[in-house]
C-alpha cells in the first residue's frame, strides 16, 4: 500500500517537438502514449468532510491542485455539482416528465381512472428531501475567483489564467444535502441503506483535445479527470463505510478493517470517527455508509483485497456469502482476458439502485436471487477495466464502456456456467434485432442524453456496443480480438481512449482495414442483410448467387452441408478490408474465394458437387454477424 500511497504521475510535454514522456510509479508500470502529441489533465484532491447523519447534510473543504498539460491557456474552469439535479424544476426533473419511457426508479405511478400516470419523483421533493451542493469561499492560489452556478455546473472565472504546463491550486468550501434516493446517490433507499454517496462532491470537469466536457447531469454517465484523492470523512462512530481508495487508519476505525491481532483504539467518549481514504490515479470517488453493514474481506487474485459490505439481513447474508468466492473467479477471468486489475482493493457495496460503477468499488442492489446479484456484480466489476482504467467518455461514447463491459461479462458468466453456450451472445444479438425492428434506433454517435427514449439508448449502449466486439470476432477471428483487448488495455490504461483507438488497435493486431466497420456500425444505422438469392446447376457444378440487401458490407462465411454428412466451408473476403481471416474451424476444409467489393450487389461462386448432393447452405453459421434477416441466410434441399 505504501507504494500506492506514494504514487506519482509526472508529465513532461514539449508540444513543439510533439514528444510525450509519461512516467508513473512501479505500482502501475509504464503508460504508452496514444500519439506523440497526446496529453491529459491532472487533478489532486484533498477533501475534509463532516457528515450530520441526523439531517443528512454535510460540510466540506476542498483543495484541488490542477495541472494544465494542454497547450491552451485556461481562463475559466468548470465543476460538476451533481446533487443539484435532485431539485424540482431541474433539467433531470424536466427530462423525466418529457421522455416517453421514464426510468421506473425515478417516477411514481398514479392511477387516474383507467390511465396510469408516471410522475417524476423529483417534482414533489420537499426542501429537506432535495439534494444540493452550495459552493463558497472559492480561491485560486489564495485570490478570490468569480463563480456562477447554473444547474449542475459551476463556472469559475479565474483570478489568473492557467498557462500551459503549469499548476494552480483551488480551494473552496461546500455545503451539501443528501437527497432522498432517486437515482444512484441518496439516502434511505428501498433496501434500507442509509447513505449512498455517489456524485457527492464538487468535481472538476474534463478538459481534453475536444475542449471542456461540462455536461449537465440529466441522467446518464460520467467523465472525469485522472488524479489522486485524499479524503477524510467524519461521521457518527456507529456507521460502517466502504468505497473508493485505501483506508489509512484501520486501527482507529475497526468495523472489520483493522489488521488481525491489533486492537481498535477509540478516544474516550468519542461520538464520531474520521475515516481517512487515499485513492491514487482515479477519476472519481464514491462511498456508502450504514449502521448495519456486515463487512467481509476475501483475498482475490494478485493479493487484491475484495471487500463485501451488505445489510445484516437473513435474506441477504446467504447469497452474499456465496457471491464472495465467485467474484474471486470473475476477477481472475478478467485479469486473464483483458489485463491485471492495477489496484490492491475492490469493494462490492450494497447501496444505490441497480448497479453503478465507481473507482475501486460498486454500489449495487443486494436483495434478490444469487443469480441476480452475481450478474450485477460481474458487470460492475467489469467496468473497472472498461471505465475506471480505460476511461472513455461515457457521455459521448457509452457503447465503449457499457458495451465492452457487457461483452466480457457474458464471457465470464459463460465461463462460470455449468452448461456452456457455443454462442454466449445470442440474446445480445436478439435485443439488437428488436431495436432495429422498432424503428427507434439512433446512431451510436448520439450523446447519451440526447436519445429520444431510454430503451433505445440502453440497447444501443449495452447490446449493440457488445456486438461491436463479438462481431469483430467474426471479422478478424477470436484470437485476434483477445489480443486486441489486451493490447488496448496495456496501451490506453489510465487514459481516455476514443472509438478510433479501439479500431486502430484491432487494425495493428490483425492487419485488417477497419475504418468502414467503425463508420457503419457506430456512426450510422445501416444494417447488415445478406441472402442466398439463387442456387442452380451448371454442367457438373452448383452455382450459388448471394446478394447484399443491407447497406452495411461484410465478409461472408458459408457452410455447405452435404447429404452424405460431410461439410465444407467457403470464405469471401471483403475487398475494403484488405484482409483474409484465418480458418476458425480447422476440422472443416475451407476454400477462400475471390473478394466481394461493396459496389456489387451480388456475388457468385461454384461448388464442385451437384445441387442434389447438397443438404444445406448457411451464411454465417457462427451467428456472430449481425444479419437482421437471418431467414434468407439458409438454403435447404426441399
Amino acid at each position: 500500500m505504501e507504494g500506492l500511497k506514494s504514487f506519482h504521475f509526472l508529465f513532461y510535454l514539449n508540444m513543439k517537438k510533439t514528444l510525450l514522456i509519461a512516467l508513473i510509479s512501479l505500482s502501475f508500470g509504464n503508460i504508452l502514449a496514444q500519439s506523440t502529441t497526446y496529453w491529459q489533465q491532472q487533478v489532486d484532491y484533498n477533501m475534509d468532510v463532516v457528515m450530520d447523519v441526523k439531517n443528512y447534510q454535510y460540510k466540506g473543504k476542498q483543495e484541488l491542485v490542477y495541472t494544465n498539460n494542454s497547450s491552451d491557456t485556461l481562463k475559466r474552469v468548470f465543476y460538476h455539482l451533481f446533487n443539484n439535479a435532485f431539485q424540482p424544476g431541474s433539467e433531470m426533473d424536466a427530462r423525466i416528465q418529457s421522455i416517453k419511457d421514464p426510468d421506473g426508479r425515478m417516477v411514481n405511478k398514479i392511477k387516474d381512472g383507467d390511465k396510469e400516470i408516471k410522475e417524476s419523483r423529483i417534482k414533489n421533493l420537499k426542501p429537506n428531501e432535495i439534494g444540493y451542493l452550495n459552493i463558497s469561499n472559492f480561491k485560486q492560489d489564495g485570490e478570490n475567483a468569480v463563480t456562477k452556478t447554473v444547474g449542475t455546473i459551476l463556472e469559475v472565472i479565474l483570478a489568473k489564467p492557467i498557462l500551459p504546463n503549469s499548476k494552480t491550486t483551488f480551494t473552496l468550501n461546500f455545503d451539501g444535502q443528501v437527497p432522498v434516493q432517486i437515482r444512484r446517490s441518496g439516502r434511505n433507499n428501498g433496501e434500507g441503506v442509509e447513505l449512498s454517496m455517489a456524485q457527492w462532491y464538487p468535481k472538476m470537469a474534463e478538459f481534453d483535445f475536444e475542449g471542456w466536457h461540462a455536461d449537465p447531469y440529466i441522467a446518464r454517465e460520467f467523465h472525469g479527470v485522472w488524479g489522486n484523492f485524499d479524503v477524510k470523512i467524519t461521521i457518527d462512530k456507529d456507521y460502517v463505510l466502504g468505497g473508493s481508495g485505501y483506508l489509512q487508519n484501520p486501527n482507529k476505525i475497526g468495523h472489520g478493517y483493522q489488521d488481525t491481532g491489533l486492537s481498535v483504539i477509540y478516544p474516550n467518549n468519542t461520538k464520531t470517527l474520521i475515516w481517512h481514504f487515499v485513492a491514487p490515479m482515479v477519476h472519481d470517488f464514491a462511498w456508502a455508509a450504514d449502521k448495519n453493514y456486515i463487512h467481509d474481506v476475501v483475498k482475490g487474485p494478485n493479493n487484491v483485497d475484495l471487500h463485501f459490505l451488505y445489510k445484516n439481513n437473513p435474506s441477504v447474508i446467504e447469497n452474499w456469502e456465496k457471491l464472495e468466492p465467485l467474484m474471486v473467479k470473475v476477477m481472475g477471468f478478467y485479469n486473464n482476458t483483458v489485463g491485471n486489475y492495477p489496484y490492491k482493493q475492490y469493494s462490492f457495496i450494497q447501496g444505490g439502485d441497480g448497479g453503478m460503477e465507481y473507482a475501486m468499488c460498486t454500489l449495487m442492489l443486494g436483495n434478490g436471487s444469487l443469480a441476480g446479484i452475481l450478474g450485477t456484480a460481474t458487470h460492475e466489476l467489469g467496468h473497472s477495466w472498461f471505465q475506471h482504467v480505460l476511461a472513455s467518455n461515457e457521455s459521448k461514447h457509452p457503447w465503449m464502456d457499457e458495451g465492452f463491459t457487457s461483452y466480457i461479462e457474458d464471457l465470464a458468466m459463460n465461463e462460470l456456467a455449468e452448461n456452456k453456450l457455443e454462442n454466449p451472445f445470442d440474446s445480445t444479438y436478439k435485443a439488437y434485432y428488436r431495436l432495429v425492428e422498432s424503428g427507434k434506433e439512433q446512431p451510436q454517435t448520439t450523446h447519451g442524453d440526447r436519445y429520444e427514449e431510454n430503451r433505445p439508448y440502453s440497447i444501443s449502449s449495452y447490446y449493440k456496443g457488445s456486438v461491436f466486439l463479438s462481431q469483430l470476432e467474426y471479422l478478424i477471428g477470436k484470437e485476434n480480438v483477445m489480443k486486441t483487448l489486451k493490447r488496448y488495455f496495456q496501451e490506453f490504461k489510465f487514459k481516455h481512449p476514443t472509438p478510433n483507438d479501439i479500431k486502430r488497435t484491432a487494425e495493428r493486431v490483425s492487419g485488417a482495414n477497419l475504418e468502414w466497420y467503425l463508420t457503419d456500425w457506430t456512426q450510422t444505422t445501416n444494417t447488415i442483410d445478406y441472402g442466398i438469392k439463387e442456387v442452380k446447376i451448371n454442367d457438373d457444378k452448383t452455382i450459388v448467387t448471394l446478394e447484399r440487401i443491407g447497406r452495411m458490407p461484410m465478409p461472408i462465411d458459408i457452410l455447405v452441408e452435404y447429404i452424405d454428412g460431410t461439410k465444407e466451408s467457403f470464405y469471401i473476403p471483403l475487398r475494403m478490408m484488405s484482409f483474409e481471416k484465418e480458418n476458425q474451424n480447422s476440422e472443416i476444409k475451407r476454400t477462400v474465394l475471390s473478394d466481394w467489393a461493396w459496389g456489387f450487389p451480388t456475388h457468385e461462386f461454384s461448388i464442385t458437387k451437384l445441387k442434389t448432393a447438397i443438404k444445406k447452405i448457411t451464411i454465417d453459421p457462427s451467428g456472430l454477424m449481425a444479419d437482421v434477416k437471418r431467414e434468407n441466410n439458409i438454403y435447404e434441399l426441399k
